[in-house]
């Protein structure tokens, strides 16, 4: 499988910086309707994921629904960075679709960690229908 071909590449991708403060993700979450989004650092490596439950915690810990309260909280704060893990973008197609069976995106790397877009369960599914 071609991860390149399937892949969703980053200038087209959501994503947020780990130093944006939790109330811009909230932001762009609410703005677009997220429910997940890659987090990158400042050379554009991979960090982790943020979910709309990261950001429930976050405000169920911090206890305010303000905005105002969560702009001195930073995205690296508060994200799990064992949850949503990136693939190769040279990954062998079992380790793609064991990945998606698990997420519903995936972030793709290069052999340097940055990040280079995601590629989506559903265009998984697409190309291994085609295949068959």
């Amino acid at each position: 499988m071609n991860i390149a071909k399937i892949m969703i590449p980053k200038i087209s991708t959501a994503f947020l910086n780990e130093n944006n403060t939790v109330r811009q993700g909230l932001e762009k979450f609410i703005r677009y309707g997220y429910t997940a989004v890659p987090v990158l650092n400042e050379n554009g490596i991979y960090s982790g994921t943020v979910t709309e439950g990261d950001f429930l915690r976050h405000i169920m810990k911090i206890g305010s629904t303000e905005m105002r309260s969560h702009e001195t909280y930073l995205i690296k704060d508060i994200i799990r960075k064992d949850f949503c893990p990136s693939l190769m973008i040279e990954a062998e197609q079992d380790e793609v679709i064991k990945a998606v069976e698990n997420q519903n995106f995936v972030p793709i790397v290069d052999g340097r960690g940055v990040f280079c877009g995601i590629i989506t369960r559903k265009g998984v599914i697409e190309t291994l229908a085609k295949m068959l």
